[in-house]
């Protein structure tokens, strides 16, 4: 049974793509494991999973929480689930399609061997590689990461980034426990820490492809929790310096 590599999908409402997202996480090389993380979709998106979950014992499993409680808080329940079953390649991911999952491998194989520690799948690493949104949301996007970079120096072209591959360790030298941020501010926030940690990063370039199928869940709650986030994550890094979790290294 082979379980290194766990990808983590948190769900609300993705009826629509969650059976074909699943079949295609598991028929990639590799025996992927996924953990679904469902906040209560009213529209029976773990009913669907369950359903699946005879047909991949041991590879597909899911956690159901009442209530969207939001992106960093599941992706953190997650984190701490995988290193309790001491999976080595921990992953992010969307459920809309909007990240390929064979892009999971080669994430995979920017990590495995060890010579980086967080691999970051990136739409701005070679220019702007993103299909199907509108220009206005797709210069919003890409002027984050430069005001990101401005604001807190982090050397990342793709800084609100959610497709990633982690290696254990990098979640074992953060405290999970203090990450404050629950929207999209999450994932420059645990880019910051992997950073501020001295962890290696890289940026993989991907093609991004709005989805088709669903709804998207981006608020103008989430994206003012970003831009005041950042700023916020400069003024601790200075005040109090990031230190790794000793007791979560092993």
């Amino acid at each position: 049974m082979n379980h290194q590599k766990l990808v983590i999908i948190p769900t609300f409402n993705e009826l629509e793509n969650i059976q074909e997202m699943v079949q295609t996480v598991m028929a990639l090389e590799g025996d992927f494991s996924l953990l679904i993380i469902d906040d209560g979709s009213p529209d029976g998106t773990a009913a669907v999973v369950k359903s699946l979950q005879s047909t991949y014992p041991d590879r597909l499993h899911l956690l159901e929480r009442k209530g969207k409680l939001g992106l960093g808080t599941a992706y953190i329940t997650g984190f701490k689930w995988a290193l309790a079953r001491s999976y080595d390649f921990i992953f992010e991911m969307d459920c809309d399609f909007s990240h390929d999952p064979k892009d999971l491998i080669r994430l995979y194989d920017t990590v495995k061997d060890r010579n980086y520690d967080l691999a970051i799948g990136s739409r701005y690493i070679t220019g702007v590689n993103v299909v199907n949104w509108p220009i206005g949301r797709v210069l919003m996007s890409y002027f984050a990461s430069v005001y990101v970079k401005f604001i807190t120096g982090l050397p990342i072209k793709d800084a609100t980034a959610g497709f990633k591959c982690y290696h254990r360790s990098v979640l074992e030298g953060i405290k999970l426990e203090e990450v404050k941020f629950i929207g999209y501010a999450f994932q420059i926030e645990m880019k910051f820490t992997s950073w501020k940690l001295g962890f290696k990063i890289i940026e993989v370039p991907i093609i991004f492809t709005d989805r088709t199928k669903g709804t998207s869940k981006m608020s103008s709650g989430i994206f003012k929790e970003a831009v005041l986030g950042v700023i916020w994550m400069k003024i601790k890094s200075i005040f109090s310096p990031y230190e790794l979790n000793r007791i979560g290294l092993t």
